[in-house]
């Protein structure tokens, strides 16, 4: 009979407790679950092992975009406040692995084409013009930022700009999923109960 009353005292200090997003508590998950044995970050395409400290996780569609749509302030009081900005935040479909460098450099940056070639680094198909806030990624992602940022409009009713959306319907177009998409999608029904639909079905974005 003791051990009731200890539970509750646990289960009420865990409540008094500084706040933790639901995105925290999901980052152990992604990187045993989804890459347990590591793989490819998202713009450089560089191989990575498991816990490497030179990469960490990437939100395709910036929380910062999403604070503001929300009116619920900076990221640290969204997670306190917002059960809905915890959902987003924590959705795996928006997450990718990123090299924590340019992770940081992206920002909160849209996606765009730059004309030219200036890559960040050699052996780095990635592309950031500072002054235009613009990124663009490798030719290989296009497709997969794509599905992802459709992923996020559709599923939370988050706005994206006519320009930035029409340039993400031509890149849905010309990298359609691959077999590595789909089995990366088929794990994250696994581990959260939904899929992106436009992983199955690209033609299905208008």
């Amino acid at each position: 009979m003791r051990l009731i009353p200890l539970l509750l005292l646990v289960l009420s200090t865990a409540a008094l407790a500084a706040p933790r997003g639901a995105y925290l508590e999901i980052i152990p998950t992604f990187w045993a679950e989804l890459y347990p044995d590591g793989g490819q970050d998202l713009y450089c395409g560089a191989s990575f092992a498991r816990y490497d400290r030179k990469v960490n996780i990437e939100h395709v569609f910036p929380m910062a975009w999403v604070a503001k749509a929300l009116h619920c302030g900076q990221r640290q009081q969204c997670r306190d406040s917002s059960p809905r900005f915890n959902r987003i935040e924590s959705d795996m479909h928006n997450l990718y692995p990123a090299l924590r460098q340019w992770n940081q450099a992206r920002g909160a940056m849209a996606y765009g084409e730059i004309p030219g070639e200036h890559w960040v680094a050699p052996g780095c198909d990635l592309e950031i013009d500072e002054q235009h806030r613009r990124v663009e990624p490798r030719p290989a992602v296009r497709g997969n930022i794509a599905r992802a940022m459709f992923y996020m409009e559709s599923s939370y009713g988050l706005e994206l700009y006519p320009r930035q959306r029409a340039l993400l319907l031509q890149w849905n177009r010309e990298d359609p999923p691959d077999e590595q998409e789909r089995r990366r999608n088929d794990r994250i029904e696994q581990l959260q109960g939904r899929r992106n639909p436009f992983i199955d079905h690209p033609e299905s974005v208008h």
